[in-house]
């Protein structure tokens, strides 16, 4: 199986402060994790390699715009954000990407939304299809929460989404692998990343 650069991309969920870093949000719960697991390092060089393949890559970002934008307080995860939506304003420092992700996505498209799933409540469906990009390669934090429900919504729109199984983590262990698990069944199944960049050389 291969595929063509032309038609895949690689999307990139919740690369940011608020996720990834101890100072952020969720820093209490995912701070830790994600850096005892290595899964930037490794993110950061499966995204390289991906561009260097000339597949794009998009960044989705968890933002509160004043006015609460399209966000809908019908999740426990929703209203803690909600009450807290000064931490994540577009231009808050907590809403911004990762420092090692930052400068290499100056060339790629960042999307904001106010939901779960990367693709939902903005553009992105509509932006893959214009450029007949049917593959859809996940990474980001956290696995059993936009991880899993991106790619599970971008299955339901008739997309073929593999879940980059080392470029994604959980709070624990014992969520991310149920969530991988999941994802095998759910989706077009997991790959890992020396697997995913097979398919495109």
């Amino acid at each position: 199986m291969t595929y063509d650069p032309r038609t895949a991309a690689v999307l990139a969920l919740h690369w940011q402060v608020n996720v990834i870093k101890p100072e952020g949000f969720f820093g209490a719960m995912l701070g830790e994790p994600v850096a005892r697991s290595g899964v930037v390092g490794r993110a950061v060089r499966f995204h390289r390699s991906m561009r260097a393949a000339g597949v794009p890559v998009v960044f989705t970002r968890f933002t509160v715009p004043v006015g609460e934008g399209g966000l809908v307080r019908n999740t426990g995860f929703m209203n803690a954000v909600g009450d807290a939506q000064e931490a994540f304003r577009p231009d808050a420092p907590g809403a911004q990407l990762i420092p090692e992700m930052r400068t290499p996505a100056e060339g790629d498209r960042v999307v904001d939304n106010q939901k779960l799933s990367g693709l939902a409540g903005n553009d992105l469906p509509a932006w893959l299809a214009e450029r007949g990009i049917g593959t859809l390669l996940v990474t980001g934090v956290a696995t059993n929460l936009t991880v899993e429900q991106t790619a599970r919504h971008g299955t339901d729109l008739g997309l073929t989404v593999h879940t980059v199984s080392d470029c994604v983590t959980a709070a624990t262990d014992e969520a991310h692998t149920m969530s991988l698990a999941n994802l095998d069944l759910a989706t077009a199944g997991c790959l890992t990343s020396d697997q995913a960049l097979a398919l495109f050389h």
